[in-house]
Order: structure tokens, then C-alpha cells, then sequence
């Protein structure tokens, strides 16, 4: 029996909008107002029981995804990338959506959807190289020098840009465990778009 993924129920509790606490309330219509939602994702349900967490995590995941100077789309793809790898099934299902509703940032052509398109010409070849070099670093960091450092900056990429595309790094692998660990479901929002 395949216990690792068939077997898997949430493990935390997941706290609704309607039980949050007033304090989780605040930070889960931070989250629909920064992601433009109208629901709350499970991933932040997962943690509403601890809002020491949820503040911390949410704090991160704002400030490393949404805020900066490299594109939310270019972001979202090596998330969506690095998760795909690793088998994060949940990550690279949310950060897929999201990714692919940005799909017109990238190419005017209406049926381009980025995360069919990591690999092709129609993708700049700047996102090409930081979705490779960044996954590199999510799943090896040990592996990374300063060959990939310059790989990026021969791509056009600043070093204040380089520094915030390896945070993403060190998000996606966050994003990634607790999603895992606490064996949250696909948000049936989510699945609706993809139909």
C-alpha cells in the first residue's frame, strides 16, 4: 500500500474564516486582498490554530513573492517549477494557477501558458535561466557557485535581483514542507479554474 500519498490526511487543523480568531481573521484578509483571492487557501487554514506561524510564514511569503523588483510571474514559475520536482503536489497545482493566469505578461498569444512553456523560445531567455539556476538551489544549494551567480548576471539580471530570486529558493522549500507535512488537500477554489 502506497502510504506516502494515498493515505495522507490533513494533520493540522484547519481553521475556516468563519472560526478564525479575530487576529487570524486580519491576516487572512491580508492574504485575499495580496493575492486577490476571494477565498482563503488551505495552505494558510493549515496554520490558522497558530498565528505566531501563520504571522511569520505569511510575513515571508508576502515580502520574498509578492514585493521586489523581479516579475510575481517569473517568481511563481520557479516555485511552480522547484515543486513540480520535488512532488509538491499542492505548491505546484496553486503556484501553476497562478503562474498561468500571468501567462499574458510573458506572450500575447492567448493559448501560451507559461508553465507549458518553461522550455520553449517563447519564454525570455532570462526566466529560462533563473527558473533552472534557482531550482538548482532549492534542491542543491551545496551545488551552487560562482559560475551560477554569473550565469544570472550575464542574463541581465542585478544583484539585488539575484538576491531576491535565490530567496525564492529558500521560499518554495517552505512553502513546500508545510504543505507536505501537514497533508493539506488542493483548495477546491483552485481545481474549478483548471476545469
Amino acid at each position: 500500500m502506497d502510504t506516502h500519498n494515498s493515505a495522507i490526511t490533513e494533520r493540522y487543523p484547519m481553521v475556516s474564516y468563519e472560526e478564525a480568531s479575530p487576529e487570524v481573521k486580519e491576516i487572512y484578509d491580508d492574504t485575499k486582498k495580496t493575492l486577490q483571492l476571494p477565498f482563503v487557501l488551505n495552505w494558510f487554514k493549515c496554520q490558522g490554530d497558530n498565528v505566531t506561524l501563520l504571522k511569520g510564514n505569511w510575513s515571508k511569503l508576502k515580502n520574498t513573492l509578492m514585493e521586489g523588483e523581479v516579475p510575481n510571474v517569473l517568481k511563481q514559475l520557479i516555485i511552480y517549477n522547484v515543486s513540480k520536482k520535488r512532488g509538491c503536489h499542492y505548491c505546484s497545482h496553486a503556484h501553476g494557477v497562478f503562474a498561468d493566469s500571468m501567462s499574458s505578461m510573458i506572450s500575447e498569444d492567448e493559448n501560451f501558458k507559461a508553465t507549458e512553456n518553461l522550455d520553449s523560445p517563447t519564454m525570455p531567455a532570462s526566466f529560462r535561466t533563473a527558473v533552472n539556476v534557482v531550482t538548482k538551489a532549492a534542491l542543491n544549494h551545496d551545488q551552487i557557485s560562482d559560475a551560477d551567480f554569473e550565469e544570472l548576471q550575464n542574463a541581465g539580471f542585478s544583484k539585488r535581483e539575484i538576491q531576491e530570486l535565490m530567496a525564492q529558493a529558500d521560499l518554495v522549500n517552505m512553502l513546500n514542507t508545510i504543505a507536505d507535512v501537514s497533508g493539506i488537500k488542493i483548495d477546491n477554489e483552485l481545481l474549478e479554474t483548471t476545469e
